[in-house]
């Protein structure tokens, strides 16, 4: 091997490895960025055990060093006879040696199952209804009645307290730098308590197989200031625009085409249609994505989504319309138009 090739292929090898180590911007997806107090007990939990784990490797390995080099017999040497059939200092070594690992190991994670996982939710909680559906996610808000999809919206620096439930089979809520995974299933209600400590966009994944999509079943927590979070819960409780005051005409026909596409069995728009089975598409256009948050929300997106769902997300429950020409950019436009 040349040396030019043998360089490159150390440079190659040291980016990759150097990529493994880029910041918290370019790998979203990990718990090694703790943000919320959930995701800090954990990270520290992770750091106790490693360290434990990485003293008992030198434990072992300095025990198998001593035992090659020092204490072996050397080629030529005759072994001295041994008369006794056990040691039972050894014994209880070997006994008491694994028994305090468990304990070192087993002692901070109990304790930080209990710290996670409080009863009684924490005073100035704001409960959430979180619901997995096949392959999507819904998030409900009992005190301002507030219902979306596939983005969680919160305040920094107050308690959340999550009800997690499923529509069909067992599910798995996970956002790594805000907590560990909670199982979500089917007649059941699992709890999350977090405290949120830094405002910003955080990516969260199903996290148990589910189907056909599971990979596909995505969605964002959108932690923001109170302020922020205050104005968006506002424009949520807004009612949309009357059908009969829309003004820009290819919006009002998108209107007409929903009320009489089979849309309107499946999804619900406040004050047009009580559909419950798919997403709640009231405030569909303030949403950064869609389709169980896989696709950035434009109105290219929508398009594809409505004309064949099953292409973009094998398994998806949702048929084709066979909406073509002006009836699909005028029903696009209305969808975009629910801010």
């Amino acid at each position: 091997m040349s040396r030019r090739a043998f360089s490159l292929g150390a440079m190659s090898i040291l980016a990759a490895f150097l990529s493994g180590c880029a910041s918290n911007r370019e790998l979203p997806m990990t718990t090694l960025a703790p943000k919320s107090d959930l995701g800090q007990w954990i990270y520290h939990l992770f750091i106790e055990v490693t360290l434990w784990d990485a003293l008992i490797l030198a434990i072992v390995l300095i025990a198998f060093i001593l035992a090659v080099f020092i204490f072996s017999t050397r080629v030529g040497e005759a072994a001295p006879p041994k008369s006794a059939a056990s040691d039972l200092k050894l014994e209880i070594a070997w006994t008491v040696g694994p028994a305090l690992v468990i304990l070192m190991i087993s002692v901070p994670t109990v304790r930080t199952v209990f710290r996670s996982q409080p009863r009684v939710a924490p005073a100035d909680s704001l409960h959430i209804r979180v619901i997995a559906h096949q392959w999507w996610w819904e998030f409900q808000y009992p005190d301002s009645k507030v219902i979306t999809a596939n983005e969680l919206h919160i305040p920094v620096n107050r308690p959340i307290r999550l009800d997690l439930v499923s529509s069909d089979v067992i599910h798995s809520f996970w956002v790594p730098q805000l907590g560990g995974k909670r199982d979500v299933v089917p007649g059941q209600i699992n709890e999350l308590t977090f405290e949120a400590n830094v405002p910003g966009m955080y990516p969260g994944q199903c996290a148990e197989f589910c189907g056909d999509s599971h990979a596909n079943m995505r969605f964002r927590v959108m932690v923001e200031t109170p302020e922020q979070f205050a104005e968006w819960t506002k424009l949520q409780q807004a009612v949309p625009v009357a059908v009969d005051q829309i003004t820009d005409a290819s919006v009002a026909d998108g209107a007409k085409v929903f009320a009489d596409s089979p849309c309107t069995s499946c999804h619900r728009i406040d004050g047009v249609s009580k559909g419950y089975i798919a997403p709640d598409l009231t405030h569909f256009g303030s949403r950064t994505t869609m389709a169980g948050g896989i696709m950035a929300n434009t109105p290219d997106n929508v398009a594809k989504w409505i004309t064949d769902p099953q292409a973009l997300k094998p398994g998806a429950l949702m048929p084709p319309l066979g909406l073509r020409g002006q009836q699909l950019n005028d029903l696009v436009a209305y969808l975009e138009s629910l801010k």
